[in-house]
């Protein structure tokens, strides 16, 4: 495996954009989870929480201290976040989520002068995009459901007076992000923009920063490697979306800032890289449909057959994640009508080309 590029806990990237590493390195997280603090001075708006390590709480706190800017006739009624976003429903983007809200209310404490009696602390809001049923055909469901229901404990944990509820809806604690919603911190320094790109999950989202020009992308372009995805067709539309904002007035980016690995310098080559190896991808799969397997008296392919000629130069031991990745191909082309489940399940699971029916 390519050495990955160290990257500080800290990072000022613009005056505008500090991304706090979440201390939670590992296969799939890379360096572990970016976190971004948006704005110029505090109550700042933070772009996921991480999965919740306690080392990360400290990194933050230097990070807010540092960056927090508050003038001293001030300072004590200001909150260091007034949004918190979670860009989807995967554990180490919100696993820190009450420990975020927690340490905010902390520092509050200690800016506000013993001698007054105020207790106008405005804690943030919390934000997501709420997904739409969707349950592809594929081994992710369970998987999901685990996850929601992780961020659902999340939610129901949180002590009162730590969130913002929304105002015309006292009883729930997330506000509903809609697509193409806009947000600004509240010095008015930044503005970023919702941007719905499912396929990585249903939720999943990017932001625009306008003023910067600049891609949060998530969990969809990464700093490093490819990203993985539950719904192969939603997934290139939403990479599509991304780059067609070059064609925008306003909206044309450069740099890419992905949930996980290094700032992106030049984000559309890179979506477009992404879009080209899943497009090369497919037609590999397509070639070796219109062949007839050598092993097997049939014109059908089960996914193992097409998994070891595709991937034979590569170690069996990664086969099996392989194997998710041509099942989404081929859920995709069958929702174009161009191939046609047969029989079996998971890797056996066999396949045809509409062709040759």
């Amino acid at each position: 495996m390519e050495k990955l590029q160290q990257l500080p806990n800290i990072a000022q990237l613009t005056g505008r954009v500090c991304r706090v590493l979440g201390q939670n390195p590992g296969k799939f997280t890379l360096q572990g989870t970016n976190t971004y603090l948006i704005g110029e001075q505090a109550p700042f708006i933070l772009l996921d929480t991480g999965e919740g390590r306690q080392s990360y709480l400290p990194v933050l706190e230097d990070a807010l201290r540092t960056n927090a800017r508050l003038e001293p006739d001030n300072k004590q009624n200001v909150s260091s976040f007034s949004d918190v976003i979670i860009t989807h429903h995967h554990h180490d983007h919100y696993g820190g989520l009450r420990d975020v809200l927690e340490l905010s209310r902390k520092l509050w404490e200690e800016r506000r002068p013993s001698n007054t009696s105020d207790t106008s602390y405005a804690p943030p809001r919390i934000h997501k995009f709420i997904a739409a049923n969707h349950t592809p055909e594929t081994t992710v469901v369970s998987k999901r459901e685990e996850n929601e229901e992780g961020f659902r404990d999340i939610l129901s944990s949180l002590p009162d007076g730590t969130y913002s509820t929304p105002q015309n809806s006292p009883d729930l604690i997330v506000h509903e992000l809609l697509v193409n919603q806009t947000l600004r911190t509240e010095d008015g320094s930044s503005t970023i923009s919702i941007i719905h790109t499912p396929g990585h999950t249903p939720d999943s989202i990017a932001l625009f920063l306008h003023e910067d020009r600049i891609l949060f992308t998530a969990d969809s372009v990464l700093g490093h490697g490819t990203a993985v995805f539950e719904d192969l067709a939603a997934y290139l539309a939403s990479l599509h979306k991304l780059l067609e904002m070059r064609d925008k007035v306003g909206w044309a980016f450069q740099k890419v800032y992905p949930a996980h690995g290094p700032v992106v310098e030049d984000g559309p080559a890179l979506i477009q890289k992404y879009i080209d190896h899943r497009l090369e991808r497919e037609g590999q799969i397509m070639d070796l449909l219109h062949k007839t397997p050598t092993s097997f008296d049939s014109d059908s392919w089960s996914i193992e057959q097409l998994v070891s000629v595709i991937y034979k130069d590569y170690p069996e031991s990664l086969w099996i994640p392989a194997a998710h990745s041509v099942e989404l191909h081929l859920r995709k082309l069958q929702s174009e009508e161009k191939v046609k489940f047969i029989n079996g399940e998971g890797m056996q699971s066999r396949w045809l080309l509409c062709s040759k029916l």
